[in-house]
């Protein structure tokens, strides 16, 4: 048995080196994350306040769901060339040129400005009930008929752009509680078409998400009991001093909402 010693000496040691790599081995080299954040003003963080110098009319917060989830977890890179009023176009012609094969997460919202959400709002708010229906039926033809298009070719970019990629697409809240009578403001008929013509396009979205084997987060739920007309509301109601950020998550609607959604997604 004594010349075994030799042998077992030499396993152990083995076994050292190997637990101590495991011990001493950074999360880095087990999960490299070169993050890019693309989309519209959802993913900016307009109305989630502090916007950076550099974002210029883009209006990129720092409380947007993308940065602080960076914050939280250090991924190797993250960049955010998220920006207000964004199409789907746009983000292929202006953003999607950030993304490359190294890239392996991206976020994005996109396909409300392509039916004019902000244009509907616009309508409902200084025109009534009548003018606001129309808009939003109009709006719901406008998303059945350009925006599975539209978004084919943001997704197939995206795609083309980050070939090794996981591809998080997160939809938009619905702005509006109907359940709660009293709400100041639109009428409760209003108010429930907004809301239909929202679950219309996010729809569409998550068909399209599928479509292309992306992975879909869906922020509606995590909105709910914080709609607009509840009492601790994510998201800013009409805000005649800053017209951009009315309709948009407030910074508790971006960490409590939509930040958690991404978090579970991103994996």
């Amino acid at each position: 048995m004594r010349h075994l010693r030799p042998l077992v000496a030499a396993a152990s040691a083995v076994a050292t080196v190997a637990v101590t790599a495991l011990l001493t081995a950074g999360p880095a080299s087990a999960a490299t994350r070169n993050y890019v954040a693309l989309g519209d003003s959802y993913s900016s963080g307009v109305g989630a306040g502090s916007y950076t110098s550099e974002s210029g009319s883009c209006d990129r917060s720092p409380n947007a769901y993308s940065a602080l989830w960076a914050k939280a977890h250090l991924p190797t890179s993250y960049v955010s060339v998220a920006c207000s009023g964004a199409t789907t176009s746009s983000v292929i012609s202006t953003q999607v040129s950030a993304l490359s094969s190294a890239t392996n997460l991206v976020s994005v919202t996109a396909g409300g400005n392509d039916v004019g959400f902000s244009n509907i709002m616009q309508t409902c708010v200084l025109y009534g009930t009548t003018q606001c229906v129309a808009a939003v039926n109009n709006a719901e033809a406008k998303s059945q008929s350009i925006l599975p298009g539209n978004l084919n070719n943001l997704y197939n970019s995206i795609r083309s752009h980050a070939p090794n990629a996981k591809v998080v697409v997160l939809d938009y809240p619905v702005f509006y509680d109907t359940s709660v009578w009293g709400c100041i403001g639109l009428s409760s008929t209003s108010r429930a078409k907004i809301d239909e013509g929202i679950n219309m396009a996010d729809g569409i979205i998550k068909t399209a998400v599928a479509a292309h084997g992306f992975t879909f987060a869906e922020a509606r739920p995590a909105f709910v009991g914080h709609e607009i007309c509840d009492g601790t509301s994510w998201l800013h109601s009409l805000n005649y001093l800053d017209i951009g950020e009315s309709y948009h998550p407030t910074a508790a609607g971006q960490s409590g909402g939509y930040l958690p959604v991404f978090t579970s997604a991103a994996g």
